[in-house]
């Protein structure tokens, strides 16, 4: 048995992914109502991220279940005890990583997330599942909040923030980070930049895609 698989998690989670799926971005007709094209331009944008997903702020943009499995199954295998995230939104990813750190025996989640109303929705969830104390949530942006204070060795990193600002975010992290560490980065196709980077071994990764929407890399040395 573990936390994941158990209550108190358990249920939550499994409301959580069952109003994820019901309340879609595309249910918003505003939303619904921009050209794939403009899309694609905020999703990339690095001056842009905030007004674009200031108005995804009452969606929960999560991972799906099988990336929630990934990121738990990670953090167990490594035993990780620092994890580091990039955009906690509800915060259902934060779950699965708190539930590894407890199954592993302690540690601590520094994640970031811009959205109050996000911040205050993942803080109640958290606490809902008993794992809150493990995590330490940053509100702000992540170029700031992510800069300063950062535990000595990350074991793993989740990014799952705006796409364009994954090259940002690992730059702040990777001198932190250990060898063997994972990044796990969702919807890193919206990330040219980064995917060039993290896909060069002499850049101190390998990686490789996962799944449909996940790039898998880890670090192997500066």
């Amino acid at each position: 048995m573990t936390t994941l698989t158990t209550a108190p998690l358990a249920p939550l989670l499994d409301r959580l992914f069952g109003e994820a799926a019901a309340l879609s971005p595309m249910t918003n007709p505003a939303l619904a109502a921009i050209p794939r094209e403009e899309h694609e331009r905020l999703m990339r944008s690095k001056t842009d991220y905030r007004d674009f997903y200031g108005r995804l702020k009452d969606f929960p943009l999560a991972v799906s279940r099988e990336t929630g499995a990934l990121l738990y199954m990670l953090a167990r295998s490594t035993k990780a005890r620092t994890i580091v995230e990039f955009g906690t939104s509800f915060g259902i990813s934060t779950l699965h990583l708190a539930a590894a750190l407890r199954d592993n025996g302690g540690g601590c989640l520094i994640t970031s997330e811009f959205e109050p109303s996000k911040v205050a929705r993942a803080r109640d969830h958290l606490t809902s599942a008993g794992l809150i104390d493990l995590v330490e949530i940053r509100e702000g942006d992540a170029l700031k909040t992510l800069s300063v204070d950062l535990p000595d060795a990350i074991d793993l990193v989740l990014l799952d923030g705006a796409k364009a600002l994954y090259p940002e975010i690992l730059s702040l992290l990777e001198s932190r980070l250990k060898p063997g560490a994972f990044i796990i980065a969702d919807n890193a196709e919206y990330s040219p930049d980064y995917l060039a980077r993290v896909r060069v071994p002499a850049n101190g990764y390998m990686s490789t895609p996962f799944a449909e929407d996940v790039e898998l890399s880890m670090r192997i040395g500066a």
